[in-house]
């Protein structure tokens, strides 16, 4: 299991950003809320949540009427169904102020409601005014959050029932915290160098090629060199590795990777059998737990100290069993 140790001893929950209708608040638009299970009951124990509800928080009331993106040049507008009420600017204003304030939260992720108009990451209904659908697009202020805080991990909930997506995104959120501290003014070189050395594999089970890339950043620099133009140069591409989906196919390359480790350790028994299993695994008949743990039983065993090192092996609390679907 992952823990993130505060200067206490403590374990440092992850703060996330979240739309307050999926906590059971009752902040819809009829007085209802959005609930959902893995949110609350399962991510929930790991996560401190910082919970937004645009609407109600720019003044709106429960209940409220309807409203709905319609098409406008050159941004949509948030008007209401039946008495045409505009609220994009009273929207717009309040967000601005509330990017302000989330800002100093040190968010490490959102989850948004889906297809709201305000908080909807992506396939957000517009419309004309006669009610026809013209488009798809964001929420107004999700789409100004993902505008403001572009490397911070964003989902809505109805995405994160697909397991690969799921998997993606918390294992993103927990990369996201440990960068923050990398980030931070007053580090140096030696913690770049730490960060990429223990996320080597994750990044090898995104995009080799990143991490090629990210690897020459790191090689090139000195402690003179080091500085925000660096950092920024590797965060961009930091992201967008791990914004690509991990495969079964770059997962088995990483695997096999681990495997050479034990080329010295293991019978020819034992050697086969991990064969099998990440075969099996590769084929889409087991989940990806099942070599992971074999590789792990290994890494406890035969501790090779490169292993034990990378976050790949641990990236998120076991007990959210991630890896038992993908």
């Amino acid at each position: 299991m992952v823990k993130i140790a505060t200067d206490t001893g403590e374990p440092e929950k992850i703060r996330l950003g979240v739309s307050a209708c999926l906590l059971g608040q009752k902040v819809r638009y009829d007085g209802s809320h959005q609930r959902d299970p893995f949110v609350v009951d399962m991510l929930g124990t790991f996560v401190e949540y910082v919970p937004v509800c645009p609407e109600v928080e720019c003044g709106l009331g429960v209940p409220r009427e309807a409203m709905r993106l319609e098409q406008n040049s050159p941004l949509p507008r948030l008007v209401t169904h039946k008495s045409r009420k505009d609220f994009t600017n009273r929207m717009v204003e309040w967000a601005r102020g509330k990017l302000v304030e989330l800002e100093g939260k040190n968010l490490c992720g959102f989850i948004f409601k889906s297809r709201s108009p305000s908080c909807g990451m992506e396939r957000v209904k517009i419309y004309n005014e006669s009610g026809s659908v013209v488009g798809q697009g964001s929420g107004i202020f999700a789409k100004m959050f993902m505008d403001c805080f572009p490397y911070v991990p964003v989902e809505d909930e109805g995405r994160l029932n697909d397991p690969k997506l799921r998997e993606n995104f918390i294992e993103r959120i927990f990369v996201f915290h440990r960068w923050q501290k990398v980030a931070n003014p007053g580090r140096s070189l030696k913690h770049l160098i730490e960060f990429h050395e223990r996320h080597k594999l994750i990044l090898m089970a995104h995009s080799q090629e990143i991490l090629r890339k990210l690897g020459r950043i790191v090689a090139s620099c000195s402690d003179r060199s080091f500085g925000k133009n660096i950092l920024k140069e590797y965060e961009a591409l930091l992201w967008k590795a791990m914004k690509l989906l991990a495969t079964p196919r770059k997962h088995s390359n990483v695997l096999y990777h681990c495997m050479g480790f034990f080329k010295k350790n293991l019978s020819a028994d034992e050697k086969q059998e991990m064969i099998e299993i990440i075969e099996a695994y590769r084929a889409g008949h087991v989940p990806l737990i099942v070599p992971i743990t074999l590789i792990n039983h290994y890494v406890r065993k035969y501790k090779p100290s490169y292993l034990e090192t990378q976050y790949y092996l641990n990236p998120h609390p076991i007990e959210l069993r991630l890896r038992n679907h993908v």
